[in-house]
């Protein structure tokens, strides 16, 4: 078996889909991808937004939250829409005639991408995400991080756009 392993930041569209099995259509033996979403934590999302609408200024989120947030709900708002976009994924990949498995997970992206490239012994890994052009400069970003510290090759596709549409003349790739 051939094992690859998804980070993704939002569903996989029908063309991404389609990308990602024709990587591995020339693998003779079966392939197997399994997709991870990282959930966002839900206080960290209202602080996050408080901080912007601060202008930088030193506030807890506390101080500026109403009663008429609740954390609870907004957090499990935000895990079934994530599970959800990851069933949309699994469903894409299978829809290709490929086995396809996924899971959220509430860990640092990273930290569940090397678990579970270790957990599924894969070959490689593929991140897709939005362009995130200052953590991609300072290499904090999550394809940077991981190539730090796995021994697997890494794929950093742009989310939902054609391998033509991509940087770099139309090869999809950040490097290997």
């Amino acid at each position: 078996m051939y094992d690859v392993v998804l980070l993704i930041e939002q569903a996989l569209s029908s063309l991404d889909a389609e990308q990602i099995t024709g990587l591995h259509s020339g693998i003779e033996e079966p392939v197997s991808y399994h997709v991870l979403l990282p959930v966002e934590d839900a206080s960290g999302r209202v602080e996050a937004s408080l901080g912007a609408l601060a202008g930088g200024e030193a506030l807890e989120a506390s101080t500026l939250i109403g009663s008429e947030i609740d954390l609870a709900e907004m957090q499990k708002e935000i895990v079934d829409t994530s599970r959800e976009a990851v069933a949309t994924s699994v469903d894409a990949l299978k829809g290709r005639g490929v086995a396809a498995a996924g899971e959220v997970t509430t860990k640092d992206p990273v930290e569940a991408l090397i678990a579970a490239v270790q957990a599924f012994d894969a070959r490689e890994t593929i991140i897709l995400t939005r362009p995130h052009l200052v953590a991609e400069f300072f290499h904090f970003d999550w394809t940077s991080r991981a190539r730090r510290k796995l021994g697997v090759p890494i794929l950093h596709l742009l989310e939902h756009e054609g391998f033509a549409e991509q940087a770099g003349g139309g090869e999809g790739v950040s490097g290997l």
